[in-house]
């Protein structure tokens, strides 16, 4: 019997990876410029906000494919209902919202590889991320063809989505002519090394434009073994300050947040600081942490790994920052945004 269970998962992903999305049909983009969905949303109390869309976002969204565990195929259905609202309720709405204020926002569905295969690490797994990054590329592929016509990119990913989004840098940006084109790329929740770029520089100041910023956030005096096995190398930035000192942030550089409702605005006494050996922040300080999610929150909350939250936790800072990096780009490339807002 376990066989035959084995073989129709195998025959499910098989047939899951030969259905590949089509991203001229806007039902493959979990957010458009050209649809209503998720990432229209903006929190309540920045309802009067000025905003403009002279930038793209290209966002690659986090894990959201861990369902049934053992029973689950490793690469997900693309026609997956449940799935895809699932990916467009709790992190669009929550994450590739940061981006709005400025940008339109483009992010597509893909064949996600299941969480287990990150437990995994033999080819099939690996295939699996092969998968999802190829819908990525075509995704890519797409945006640039029909909808980009030579107007600044922000390159914006978390966790998993982080992962994909090293690769699409080094195969579309780093040394390339498109480089030209990047704002900067946030990079979030996923190990980014030194050397992963060899024309793309970290970012070091709030307004530095063409470079990757990253971080990994736990709370204070708390790291994983796989984050500190991995650590000589890595990258981080203050999602604060956005400089790459290790002191403590003050408490007024922390802008807040919304709930996971995007109604209320959630402030702490939050103060971050980047470790010098580890390369994460470490924060402290906070008193809530309803920004999604809440169960596994809580969960992760309690280990001190707030690798959830790592963009949910900074959306005020990391919005604001959005803005200041648009402006120097304006400044340095004038001509750049005479495409106008759409």
């Amino acid at each position: 019997m376990k066989y035959l269970t084995a073989f129709l998962l195998l025959l499910a992903q098989l047939v899951q990876a030969q259905r590949t999305p089509d991203y001229n049909n806007l039902n493959y983009w979990a957010a458009h410029p050209w649809r209503v969905d998720a990432s229209d949303s903006v929190p309540q109390f920045l309802k009067g906000e000025v905003r403009d869309t002279a930038v793209d976002v290209f966002f690659l969204h986090p894990t959201s494919f861990v369902q049934h565990f053992r029973k689950a195929p490793l690469i997900a259905d693309i026609d997956d209902p449940e799935l895809n609202e699932l990916t467009e309720r709790q992190i669009i709405k929550l994450q590739a919202t940061i981006f709005n204020a400025h940008t339109r926002v483009f992010a597509p569905y893909y064949r996600q590889a299941h969480l287990k295969a990150f437990f995994q690490q033999d080819q099939a797994a690996a295939s699996a991320f092969d998968t999802a990054y190829s819908d990525l590329k075509a995704a890519f592929q797409y945006y640039l063809k029909h909808y980009n016509h030579g107007r600044p990119i922000i390159i914006a990913a978390h966790s998993r989505g982080a992962m994909h989004g090293i690769r699409l840098l080094q195969e579309f940006f780093d040394g390339r002519p498109l480089q030209k084109q990047l704002v900067c790329a946030y990079l979030v929740g996923w190990r980014v090394g030194e050397n992963d770029f060899k024309h793309i520089p970290p970012g070091t100041s709030p307004t530095q434009t063409g470079c990757v910023l990253t971080w990994r956030t736990y709370e204070n005096k708390f790291i994983s073994k796989s984050d500190k096995a991995t650590a000589e190398g890595a990258l981080c930035i203050n999602p604060l300050t956005w400089l790459p000192g290790n002191e403590w942030s003050d408490k007024s550089a922390y802008k807040g947040a919304p709930d996971k409702h995007l109604k209320k605005k959630v402030n702490s006494d939050i103060r971050i600081r980047v470790h010098e050996k580890y390369h994460v922040v470490w924060v402290k300080g906070y008193n809530e942490l309803s920004l999604g999610l809440p169960g596994i929150g809580r969960f992760a909350e309690a280990i001190g790994n707030l690798h959830l939250f790592d963009l949910n936790l900074f959306y005020l800072n990391v919005r604001e920052n959005v803005k200041q990096r648009i402006d120097a780009y304006r400044a340095a490339h004038p001509t750049s945004f005479t495409n106008g807002a759409d």
